[in-house]
């Protein structure tokens, strides 16, 4: 594998990935390959599927809109990704897809975006924002590619999350511990906070454990990255 190799994400999920296999990649791959890259046949790649790990791969033919490769030999086996789970109220479009970029390389394992009372934005395109955390993860070198799910009220996220999994809670304006020593997720709120109404709910359930990220008050993607780095990739903290 040599470092200017292009990685790329392909999700094939036809059949188990092997030596000489031969992958179909994307019009949309095959132009990057050939006209950004200027790549040419017998030339490096390295792809990854999200489930049979990392390959060294060969460009075997390259044309306009279609291009193929062949298996060589797998570099690092499949690993799942160690960290927490990403609960945020959607911002504005850079300011989301910020968050999308930095939590798939810092292990974000699943983004779930949440309406709430101050929440800016109501609509999302998921579509676009799969593509920046499928960048994100070729360029970070991790082995998958996090998960967005569709945007739904936290009140009903919150109704339905399990007690087991532990879920910490940024709050500003608000006398808070440490970072809890564990969790499965964590929640991060909209610009201007959280209402009353949500603390309340939140203080309520038995998965939540509040913590607070200091005396100043952070822009939400920077409350996100901030308490990212604070959980650790592990979900534990650092």
């Amino acid at each position: 594998m040599s470092r200017t190799d292009p990685r790329l994400f392909v999700p094939d999920e036809s059949s188990p990935w092997k030596e000489g296999g031969v992958i179909s990649l994307s019009a949309g791959q095959a132009h990057y390959l050939g006209k950004v890259m200027r790549l040419q046949q017998g030339d490096g790649v390295v792809l990854f599927n999200g489930r049979d790990g990392e390959w060294q791969a060969t460009l075997d033919e390259i044309g306009k809109n279609q291009a193929g490769v062949r298996l060589l030999s797998c570099l690092r086996p499949q690993q799942e990704t160690e960290g927490v789970e990403l609960l945020f109220a959607p911002l504005k479009r850079d300011a989301t897809e910020l968050v999308i970029r930095m939590g798939t390389e810092m292990g974000v394992t699943r983004f779930r975006p949440v309406l709430t009372a101050r929440t800016n934005t109501h609509r999302l395109n998921l579509e676009r924002l799969g593509l920046i955390a499928q960048e994100a993860a070729e360029q970070c070198e991790r082995l998958d590619v996090p998960a967005i799910m569709p945007l739904e009220p936290l009140a009903t996220v919150l109704a339905r999350w399990p007690v087991r999994r532990r879920l910490a809670v940024a709050l500003e304006r608000r006398d808070g511990g440490e970072a809890p020593g564990h969790c499965d997720a964590l929640l991060i709120g909209p610009e201007g906070g959280f209402s009353e109404e949500e603390v309340v709910r939140l203080s309520r359930h038995e998965a939540v454990q509040s913590f607070s990220l200091g005396p100043r008050i952070l822009r939400a993607d920077t409350a996100a990255c901030a308490a990212l780095a604070r959980i650790g990739r592990t979900g534990q903290v650092m």
